[in-house]
């Protein structure tokens, strides 16, 4: 088995919002997630979210700023996700057909023996979460 560098990015970065989200508010709640997990920008493999909100400025915005692929997962994806989810929500599932975003898009990502590190977290507007890959 081939190990990956130290410097290879390990964690990704699950984010939601409602349409519109003012970016600064993104930005900040993505930075506290990642600093409460003891991880850097540059720790990342991506940002990922649901493919609903592949568009959305707050998202490409981040993306952009730290230079980082921006990936999204329809909802039947993030749906399998629901068993690993901490935080699964009834009224997110009515929403967008998967309980939950930012927790799931960090896991699917962070593939099938990936796990969250720090799980969904609020703004007022926005989600996020962190996973790491193993």
């Amino acid at each position: 088995m081939v190990e990956e560098p130290e410097s290879a990015a390990r964690y990704t970065l699950g984010l939601g919002c409602e349409r519109g989200c003012d970016p600064a508010e993104l930005r900040s709640l993505a930075e506290s997630v990642l600093h409460a997990g003891g991880v850097k920008p540059g720790d990342l493999a991506g940002i990922h979210s649901l493919d609903a909100r592949a568009g959305e400025p707050a998202m490409v915005a981040l993306a952009a700023l730290w230079q980082l692929p921006f990936l999204c997962f329809d909802a039947a994806t993030l749906e399998r996700e629901t068993p690993r989810l901490a935080n699964p929500s009834r009224r997110v599932f009515e929403l967008t057909g998967s309980h939950g975003v930012a927790e799931a898009a960090a896991l699917a990502a962070a593939g099938p023996d990936g796990a969250l590190v720090i799980g969904k977290t609020k703004s007022a507007h926005a989600t996020a979460a962190l996973a790491r890959k193993r």
